[in-house]
């Protein structure tokens, strides 16, 4: 219904907009400026650069059973939230072996020198879209709640993007691992 009234009644969007809370755009910020972050050549402990995917997989889960906890497809969800996560994510690593190109691991200091990239800021506005819109959409129509193949397909797109971000963290940690048996540590 989204589509419908930003192709054929884009003047309805704007109230929508304003009706959303406040603490949504204040979550909006942060997380842009948390991707922004990311664009810029920096160093990073190996606890943050490891735990960050998995804070993603957080707020997308609270993602799924926030939208969908009465739904008897909840459980369905997981499940395919936690196959596409697994799809996603072997998929970029057979695709992508190695960490972007220099991206180094200091072992001694136990931190990263990871080079800006836009995909981690990309993918964060992707979860917070793609969140945002399926609040709207259930906010307009309440059932889709308990429509199976909606459930099912938003908890995979949910799953592709955290597959990808836990992609990137499988590998930082392979040279961090690399790195602390005293082989290269360089990408």
């Amino acid at each position: 219904m989204l589509i419908q009234i930003a192709t054929h009644q884009p003047q309805m969007l704007w109230p929508i907009v304003q009706g959303t809370p406040h603490w949504v755009w204040g979550l909006l910020a942060a997380l842009l400026w948390l991707g922004l972050t990311q664009t810029l050549p920096r160093q990073a402990g190996l606890r943050r650069a490891l735990l960050s995917p998995l804070a993603l997989a957080g707020f997308s889960a609270w993602g799924l059973v926030s939208a969908f906890g009465g739904s008897t497809a909840l459980a369905g969800a997981l499940g395919a939230w936690l196959l596409a996560a697994a799809l996603a994510c072997a998929t970029s690593l057979a695709w992508h072996r190695a960490p972007a190109a220099g991206t180094r691991y200091d072992a001694q200091a136990r931190r990263f020198h990871l080079p800006g990239s836009p995909v981690p800021l990309l993918l964060i506005l992707a979860i917070f879209l793609t969140k945002y819109a399926v609040g709207v959409e259930l906010a307009l129509q309440p059932a889709l709640a308990q429509d199976g193949a909606f459930t099912l397909q938003i908890a995979a797109l949910y799953g592709m993007f955290n597959g990808l971000f836990l992609a990137r963290a499988a590998r930082l940690w392979r040279l961090a691992q690399r790195g602390s048996q005293g082989g290269p540590a360089f990408a």
